[in-house]
């Protein structure tokens, strides 16, 4: 299984870039999210599941895009998926 690592840049499917700030509980669930921050315009702060983040991307509905993954981690040293 994939897993998320905090303080780190990852690329959405869609190209832009957010930054893995922690990963926390929803408190009616006890269901883990990612807390990511956008890192672009206003730099918005965003929860999504841990499910969600980590799931492939639907290429049936998005049959052009070029990652596996919904997001994945970016290495901007080496300017590559890690």
């Amino acid at each position: 299984m994939r897993k998320i690592k905090k303080n780190q840049v990852y690329r959405h499917f869609k190209g832009k870039f957010y930054f893995v700030e922690d990963i926390a509980y929803d408190s009616e669930t006890m269901k883990q999210v990612v807390v990511y921050r956008q890192l672009y315009d206003d730099k918005q702060l965003f929860v999504r599941s841990l499910e969600m983040f980590l799931s492939p991307v639907d290429h049936d509905k998005y049959p052009h895009a070029q990652q596996k993954y919904r997001f994945e981690e970016y290495d901007f040293d080496n300017k590559k998926q890690a």
